[in-house]
C-alpha cells in the first residue's frame, strides 16, 4: 500500500447503497470498522428543499466519518441540500453523477448528467460555496456510447477546476437504456485500468475505485496504485470482510462476530424502546457469519422472528446459540 492511500480519509469506504445503508446498517458497519467511510443512500436534494423532509438525515454521532450522498441537478438547491447537510454535521457531501435507474434519470440526476459535466461543474460550485466541508463527486467511467477515456478525462477536468478534490470512480460504464440497475452494476466490464490511467494523469487528484471489489487482496492490490477504494454489495453481504479490513490495514485486533454482536446491544435495546421494529435492525445482520458454522440458522431465526410482534434481543441472543456452539 502506498503511503497516500495509507493516510488518505478515504483509503477504505462503503457505498451508499439505496434501501442498504440507512443508520442502522451504518452503526453496525462502524463495530466492524472504526476508520471506514459510511456513506448514506442517496437523498435527493428536492426531498430536503422542497419536501422538507429533515428527518432524512437523522444518524447518530457514532456514526463519523460519515458522508451524506445527494442526488439533483439543480446548482442552487443542491447549495442548500448540502448546506442542511452540513448543518446536520455531515463530514462529507457527496454529488451521485453515476446511479443508472430509471427513476433517477427522470428526475435529471445520477449517471445521466455525465452527459453534461458543464452542469455538474456548476452543481459542484455552488455546493462548494455553501459549505466548508469537501464536496465530492460519484460517477462512472462512461455512460451509454459516451464511453471513450478521453471523456473521463474531460469530465474530470471539469471536475478540478470546480473545486473536486476528491473523485469515487465506478469502474464500470452505465446503460441509460436496456438494463436494469442490477444488470448496470454486473454486465458492463469492469476497466480497473481506466481508473489507474485517471490517477497517473490527475496526481494531485484523491481518487476511489468502486465495482467487483471484494477481497482484502484486491483491496490491497487497488491501494498500491489509487487513493481509496469503496465497498459496495460484498461489505453489505459479508461485513466481516470490514473488521478483516481493518485489521490487515491499520493491525486492529479481528473482534469475535459475538462480541460485535454484544456491542450492538444497548443500541438495539435503545432503538427498540423509541419504537423501532427489530426487523429494520436485524435485516443488516444477516451476513455477519456469512461461511461459518451456524450461519444458516442464524439467518433463519432472524429472518421468521424479527418481524413478530415483540420481538427482541431476546431472538438475537436464540440466533446467536448455534455459531457459538460451533466455535
Amino acid at each position: 500500500m502506498n503511503d497516500l492511500a495509507a493516510a488518505s480519509p478515504w483509503n477504505l469506504s462503503v457505498a451508499p447503497m439505496m434501501d442498504w445503508t440507512d443508520r442502522h446498517c451504518r452503526y453496525f458497519h462502524r463495530l466492524l470498522s472504526p476508520r471506514a467511510r459510511l456513506y448514506t443512500e442517496m437523498v435527493t436534494s428536492a426531498a430536503l428543499v422542497r419536501g422538507k423532509q429533515l428527518r432524512l438525515l437523522e444518524h447518530s454521532q457514532q456514526e463519523h466519518p460519515l458522508a451524506l450522498q445527494l442526488g439533483g441537478s439543480e446548482p442552487h438547491e443542491l447549495a442548500q441540500a448540502a448546506r442542511f447537510g452540513a448543518e446536520a454535521g455531515y463530514d462529507e457531501i457527496n454529488l451521485n453523477v453515476g446511479c443508472p435507474s430509471d427513476r433517477v434519470q427522470s428526475g435529471r440526476f445520477g449517471a445521466c448528467l455525465m452527459r453534461e459535466p458543464a452542469l455538474v461543474a456548476d452543481c459542484v460550485k455552488a455546493m462548494r460555496d455553501a459549505v466548508s466541508v469537501p464536496v465530492t463527486v460519484k460517477c462512472r467511467i462512461g455512460v451509454d456510447d459516451q464511453d471513450a477515456y478521453a471523456d473521463l478525462q474531460q469530465f474530470t477536468g471539469l471536475m478540478l477546476e470546480a473545486g473536486v478534490g476528491v473523485l469515487v470512480v465506478h469502474a464500470r460504464k452505465a446503460w441509460l437504456k436496456g438494463l436494469s440497475p442490477k444488470e448496470n452494476r454486473e454486465v458492463p466490464p469492469l476497466d480497473y485500468e481506466r481508473v489507474y490511467r485517471l490517477k497517473r494523469e490527475f496526481p494531485q487528484l484523491v481518487v476511489v475505485i468502486n465495482g467487483g471489489i471484494t477481497t482484502v487482496a484486491q483491496v490491497r492490490a487497488h491501494l498500491t496504485r489509487l487513493d481509496g477504494v469503496m465497498l459496495g454489495r460484498a461489505a453489505y453481504h459479508d461485513p466481516y470482510l470490514l473488521a478483516q479490513l481493518e485489521h490487515a490495514l491499520h493491525g486492529e485486533p479481528l473482534p469475535d462476530r459475538d462480541s460485535v454482536l454484544q456491542r450492538l446491544r444497548p443500541y438495539v435495546e435503545a432503538e427498540l424502546a423509541r419504537g423501532t421494529a427489530l426487523k429494520h435492525i436485524s435485516r443488516h445482520l444477516l451476513g455477519l457469519y456469512q461461511g461459518e458454522p451456524g450461519a444458516r440458522a442464524f439467518r433463519r431465526t432472524l429472518s421468521e422472528g424479527a418481524h413478530l410482534p415483540g420481538a427482541g434481543w431476546a431472538l438475537l441472543e436464540q440466533a446467536m446459540a448455534p455459531c457459538a456452539a460451533a466455535a
